[in-house]
């Protein structure tokens, strides 16, 4: 069952997270202003807002002093109003709470006019072309970033000071679109399968997760700044095909591989069927606080969707059971080896994308996050969505926005907790 929006906040609030306190709030309050206007030298007009020829009356000021002190608020600034024989002041809420709550409470004040939030307006001028938000060339192809909405995140976060394990086939590290985004390679692979020749499907992944932003090459990885770990434990089954295989040996291996790493987060775009061995290693891993993002295969779960905990991410265009999180899945633009780039397909891709969504998460938190605590982030409405119906992406900006609502309501509860 979905949980309410100030449970979740309380929940993630008690977890821990914390970041800079946010600015107070603000609020205007209007006073009646009847002063004795002083009368201005010949040939003059007085200013209708302050000094000559209008000013705040006693009795006005009285009134500000009065309302700050009753109301626990700061005045930060005032100015009277002839036109409206008004004098206004600017409050802030210092204290945490909510502006709806001081409003209605200045609203039954019979020495207050009104009182409302200090709001914000905008220009609706535009530009007939605005400039790209990327200086890679293929970004335009790159249409499932506008459908996670990941230009906005980034102006956020980018993924900096997170590592990915990625637990997959080799990946060319020597792309020049992973150049730096790759800081170690391990291969798992059975004796006499050269990584070499199986690079394909884990460069497309690593691609999606990581690709270099603004480098004028090729594309843009949803955590740019993320940095991935390779577990190479699955081999290609013929050339220039993304079909892989993998078994419980190498797998055991990659798995106990990026446990020790220290990585926070581990990407499976892999399935296959239940498995005791794997499952006990996930479980270990999950006990200690790792995040795995498993790729949903689209009939009976196994190995690694099946296991409480790991996050299973599907297509856009399948249909998903509520508790699986969904991505685009067809022509996602990445990565291939040699420095080629070309479209993927699959729910391989989706799981890529949401490890990429996720590494945004945790880089903005202060505090490593847990699955359940990612899953609340990430969960809004489509998850109550009927099994046929087709499945909305995730919105990583929305996410962000709970975050941040979620520390902001730990500051405010340090700080009035005795």
């Amino acid at each position: 069952m979905r949980a309410g929006p100030l449970v979740l906040l309380l929940w993630l609030a008690l977890s821990g997270i914390a970041v800079a306190e946010p600015p107070a709030p603000r609020i205007i309050v209007a006073f009646a202003n009847h002063p004795h206007a002083s009368l201005a030298p010949a040939g003059t007009t007085g200013s209708p807002y302050a000094g000559v020829g209008y000013n705040v009356a006693q009795a006005a000021q009285s009134e500000a002093h009065r309302v700050a002190g009753a109301y626990a608020l700061h005045a930060v600034a005032s100015w009277p109003i002839q036109a409206l024989a008004l004098h206004c002041v600017i409050y802030e809420i210092t204290d945490g709470r909510a502006v709806e709550q001081v409003l209605a409470s200045l609203a039954k004040d019979s020495g207050v006019v009104f009182a409302q939030p200090l709001q914000q307006f905008h220009t609706l001028t535009s530009t007939a072309e605005a400039a790209p938000p990327y200086n890679d060339p293929l970004y335009d192809l790159q249409t499932n970033l506008a459908s996670l909405g990941i230009a906005t995140a980034h102006a956020r976060t980018q993924g900096q000071g997170l590592k990915v394990a990625l637990i997959d086939t080799a990946v060319d590290a020597d792309h020049p679109d992973l150049r730096g985004r790759i800081v170690r390679s391990h291969s798992y692979l059975p004796a006499g399968t050269s990584a070499a020749t199986s690079l394909r499907h884990g460069t497309a992944m690593a691609g999606i997760i990581a690709a270099v932003a603004n480098n004028h090459v090729g594309i843009v990885g949803i955590a740019p700044q993320a940095q991935i770990e390779v577990f190479a434990a699955c081999w290609q089954q013929v050339p220039d095909a993304d079909a892989a295989s993998c078994n419980t040996f190498t797998l055991a291996q990659a798995l106990a591989g990026a446990i020790a790493s220290g990585a926070p987060l581990v990407n499976l775009s892999i399935a296959g069927p239940p498995d005791p061995l794997l499952t006990a290693l996930v479980q270990h891993a999950l006990g200690k606080g790792m995040t795995f993002v498993g790729a949903f295969p689209g009939e009976q779960p196994g190995f690694p969707t099946a296991i409480e905990g790991v996050i299973a991410a599907g297509g856009t265009h399948q249909s998903l059971p509520p508790a699986v999180l969904a991505a685009p899945d067809e022509h996602v633009m990445t990565l291939r080896p040699q420095g080629q780039y070309d479209f993927a397909s699959g729910s391989s891709v989706s799981a890529a994308e949401l490890t990429g969504v996720i590494a945004l998460l945790m880089s903005a938190s202060n505090t490593r996050l847990r699955p359940a605590q990612i899953l609340a982030l990430l969960t809004d409405a489509a998850s109550a969505r009927p099994a046929a119906a087709a499945p909305a992406a995730v919105d990583v900006n929305a996410a962000l926005a709970r975050l941040d609502a979620a520390q902001r309501r730990s500051v405010t509860t340090a700080r009035t907790t005795p």
